[in-house]
């Protein structure tokens, strides 16, 4: 992983796994303090910051991930390119690009911020709880996928047509349709009126 001023600080130097800490948020998006990542889950959530990532390829297709089975949070379903969580004082883009290549093994070219939005989605299936302020961020995947099989199940590429049909047939994350239709402006304005996003 590359070290940041924010990453050094959650790597260990003998490579035991730290306790991997987010930033809490009130509702305007300011920092608030900080909670290990497990317990911001834990019913009934509490307000951290994180962000979603949608790349494209050269004919507008979104890039969908299948999140991988050892995942403790939402295993097995589809989501978006990639999300998931600053650390404290790591700013969002810088996350965002940090994680997608950790994940997929790719650099985004092109990446614009497309606004945030906050939500409040219970899963089911863990009880976890995913009350989030996200940073949203598009742009283009000009590399193919490397993906880590310890976070990435599959990964597939899909015009707005085919992701209709794969959502209807399921199963997605719970806060899929949220991200993404609140990154539809920017969407649009990255991929053009053609491509139906």
């Amino acid at each position: 992983m590359p070290t940041t001023p924010a990453t050094a600080t959650h790597s260990s130097s003998n490579g035991s796994a730290e306790a991997i800490m987010l930033e809490l948020v009130d509702e305007s998006g300011t920092t608030i303090g900080t909670a290990e990542k497990l317990a911001a889950h834990q019913a009934p959530g509490r307000l951290h910051r994180a962000f979603s990532v949608f790349l494209f390829d050269e004919k507008g297709r979104l890039l969908l991930q299948r999140r991988a089975l050892g995942k403790y949070h939402s295993p097995g379903v589809w989501s978006n390119t990639c999300c998931g969580h600053p650390y404290p004082g790591e700013a969002p883009f810088a996350a965002a690009a940090r994680r997608t290549h950790e994940e997929l093994g790719i650099s985004p070219s092109l990446m614009a911020a497309a606004g945030t939005v906050r939500y409040n989605h219970p899963d089911p299936a863990s009880g976890l709880v995913e009350q989030e302020f996200n940073h949203l961020y598009v742009g283009l995947a000009q590399d193919a996928p490397r993906p880590d099989p310890e976070e990435v199940g599959e990964t597939v590429f899909v015009t707005a047509a085919e992701l209709a049909e794969r959502h209807a047939e399921g199963p997605f994350s719970a806060w899929f349709m949220t991200v993404l239709d609140a990154a539809r402006p920017a969407i649009r304005e990255l991929t053009g009126p053609s491509t139906g996003w």
